[in-house]
């Protein structure tokens, strides 16, 4: 069973399965030689990428991403400055602190190595390896990141794959929206309630209730820096901020009605902002992935600015609703744009940000399950075909297509009386089978789509 911290969590850009996971596997790595007491032996390491980290790595950050994690620094921490000078710094000087605690020799170019060919577990696969001073081996592992900065070894993965039950005990278990709606009816509350009574039974209620309060405060802090932050995006496409202009024109404009359709216009704005940060390499909230790390904050914003009687109490709900809904895609399909392509990234969030719109609005639970539905129906065999291999282009237009999308998913469950055809379940069961299907260079590996049809002039 997981927790709405495992669906939104607090990391750097540009990429979740790219930046955020291969960071946590490199300072696991490190943190594994520590436990074992073997670090002040280590003279080499050495890292492998594999599939879709080789393939894209180099746009979406990857190689940095090992650096920082090797150096000690974990996404949720690592300083703005480090994020800035750190891999600079060990490509000119060609050593890292290991762990901050040990000085080893690394050159990024010789020490990290790109091999397109995948490893059998997932697409996201890269092997750490330590040496001593005469080259003998002294640890190795592999490691994949599975989407949404998740990260699993070998035997995690086979572990995973061989159990039946679920070791946590917490009061009201589910891996089904039947199951969810099953559960919510039973003890007569809401989703948010529900969940809300599971994540005080794996922490203390304070620690929840900040918990939340940071993720909210970090998806408004994103929007307000991107609409504030102007200049090129870095990776080599040269592609222009537009957030800030935007924000520029619509405050000059002022704010329209809630019906109005110049709401759109903001909520693309919003969008556009929290992308740009995340492009930019800057701390967002993963929602769930990098790559869709848009749609929530900015669906969010439009109820807390936009919709009458909006409360403190009604983004909880929000946040709670969408994070139950990003559990069930978890746990019965995936959120890996390398497995399933980025159905998995922004149709996964545009459907939590659509069931959390609707729950703050009041709706249902069917309705908000219908919503949800709704929000996934419509990204159903969307490619993940990122030119350069960069989270900019299709991405960041795509997060605000995603949010417009989901507002809309919300406006047609709320106007329904909570029956439909198409349950969750099965169109959960359905993208995973449409992202089987999909071929590989469709899914994060930047060898079809619009990642070869652009045009470099």
């Amino acid at each position: 069973m997981l927790s709405i911290f495992d669906i939104f969590k607090i990391g750097i850009g540009p990429s979740s399965s790219h930046t955020v996971g291969p960071m946590k596997a490199s300072k696991v790595f490190v943190d594994t030689l520590i436990e074992r007491q073997i670090l002040n032996h280590v003279s080499r390491v050495e890292c492998d990428l594999y599939g879709s980290l080789s393939l894209t790595g180099l746009g979406h950050g990857t190689l940095r991403a090992v650096l920082y994690g090797l150096s000690g620094e974990s996404p949720d921490t690592i300083s703005l400055e480090t994020i800035i000078e750190l891999p600079d710094r060990i490509e000119s000087q060609k050593f890292l602190m290991l762990g901050k605690k040990i000085k080893i020799i690394f050159d990024p170019k010789q020490h990290i190595r790109f091999n397109t060919k995948s490893l059998p577990q997932h697409p996201n696969g890269m092997t750490l390896s330590a040496y001593d001073e005469a080259g003998t081996p002294l640890f190795q592992d592999s490691y994949f990141s599975v989407g949404g900065g998740f990260i699993e070894t070998a035997e995690e993965i086979s572990l995973k794959n061989s159990q039946t039950a679920d070791p946590l005990e917490i009061p009201n278990k589910f891996s089904t929206a039947k199951e969810l709606l099953s559960l919510a009816k039973q003890e007569n509350c809401d989703i948010a309630t529900l969940v809300y009574k599971n994540e005080c039974t794996l922490m203390d209620a304070k620690q929840v209730e900040t918990g939340i309060e940071q993720l909210l405060s970090l998806m408004r802090e994103s929007i307000e820096q991107g609409c504030k932050n102007t200049g090129i995006l870095p990776g080599g496409l040269n592609l222009p901020r537009r957030a800030a202009k935007k924000f520029k024109k619509l405050l000059e404009k002022g704010k329209p009605s809630p019906d109005s359709l110049s709401t759109m216009d903001w909520v693309n704005t919003f969008a556009l902002a929290v992308c740009e940060e995340n492009a930019a390499g800057h701390r967002i909230v993963t929602a769930p992935t990098n790559g869709a790390a848009g749609i929530i904050p900015a669906t969010l914003a439009y109820y807390e600015q936009f919709c009458e009687n909006s409360t403190p109490a009604g983004s909880k709900t929000f946040l709670l609703t969408a994070g139950a809904i990003g559990m069930l895609f978890k746990q019965k399909a995936s959120i890996s744009g390398a497995e399933v392509g980025c159905q998995g990234e922004v149709g996964v969030s545009c459907s939590m940000a659509a069931g959390g719109l609707a729950a703050a609005l009041g709706g249902t639970i069917d309705q908000v399950e219908n919503a949800a539905e709704i929000g996934m129906e419509h990204n159903l065999g969307l490619t993940c075909d990122p030119v350069k291999g960069l989270v900019q282009v299709p991405c960041i237009e795509r997060n605000a297509m995603g949010a417009i999308k989901a507002l809309n998913a919300c406006r047609l469950a709320l106007d329904n009386d909570g029956e439909h055809m198409i349950s969750l379940d099965q169109v959960i069961r359905t993208m995973m089978t449409t992202g089987k299907d999909m071929q590989s260079k469709y899914k994060e590996t930047a060898q079809g789509g619009l990642a070869v049809n652009f045009v470099d002039c």
